[in-house]
């Protein structure tokens, strides 16, 4: 089974994801403890988006995220480099636009979607920036960027406690229940190398998206991040 290491080839992430794809939302609702559907309803909410408007949402998967927005009336474009995840999320809503593509090479023009959403994708774009530059490309001026991550607990006690859980509870269980459990040795992995709010808010500036704020669910361990293009 493929596994990714921290340099985050993209082949190697891509292949991993290929794997999980068909358990991949069962393990989500295992691993977090069922609070993976309330972070998705939160990204969506804070998305804003309308019906008329269009939305890109990238490490699509299965279009979780996708079939929500589309659900709401919002033209969607689920877009995941995984094409064992377009291939999974195709099969279960046939009605959804999926398509394959790297987040580093978006296959879009400029300023073309009202918005662009990435849920627990972005630790695993190869460069972070040309991702986050990639986005604010296809994205029109005053267009929103809502971006949901594993974060850091800004309290030590509780962020201890998360970390125990990590080490502790994600690899064993995952080990049990998962076709690839190697793939959560690397979402531990990913997790814990990840910048901290504050880190992840200066990448946001840096690649150009302005209006840049976060804030904190579950304590932390999860952040919700937006920005608007100039």
């Amino acid at each position: 089974m493929a596994r990714a290491q921290l340099d985050k080839d993209p082949v190697d992430v891509a292949g991993m994801f290929d794997d999980v794809a068909a358990r991949y939302d069962v393990m989500n609702d295992v691993l977090s403890l069922g609070m993976d559907r309330a972070w998705r309803r939160a990204t969506v909410d804070a998305i804003g988006a309308v019906a008329g408007e269009r939305v890109l949402d990238l490490a699509a998967g299965t279009g979780t995220s996708s079939a929500a927005l589309a659900d709401r009336g919002v033209s969607t474009v689920a877009c995941d480099f995984s094409t064992g995840m377009v291939f999974e999320g195709k099969s279960r809503r046939p009605d959804l636009a999926f398509i394959a593509g790297d987040a580093t090479k978006l296959p879009f023009a400029d300023d073309t979607f009202d918005a662009v959403t990435i849920s627990f994708g972005l630790r695993n774009v190869n460069p972070v920036l040309d991702g986050l530059r990639e986005m604010r490309r296809v994205t029109k001026s005053g267009g929103r960027l809502v971006v949901c991550e594993f974060s850091t607990p800004p309290v030590e006690a509780f962020g201890s406690l998360y970390r125990f859980y990590l080490r502790n509870f994600l690899t064993p269980v995952s080990r049990a229940v998962s076709s690839n459990p190697e793939a959560y040795d690397y979402l531990e992995e990913s997790i814990l190398d990840w910048p901290d709010q504050a880190g992840v808010a200066s990448l946001l500036h840096e690649a150009g998206w302005r209006s840049v704020s976060y804030r904190n669910l579950a304590g932390g361990i999860v952040a919700l991040h937006r920005a608007v293009a100039p």
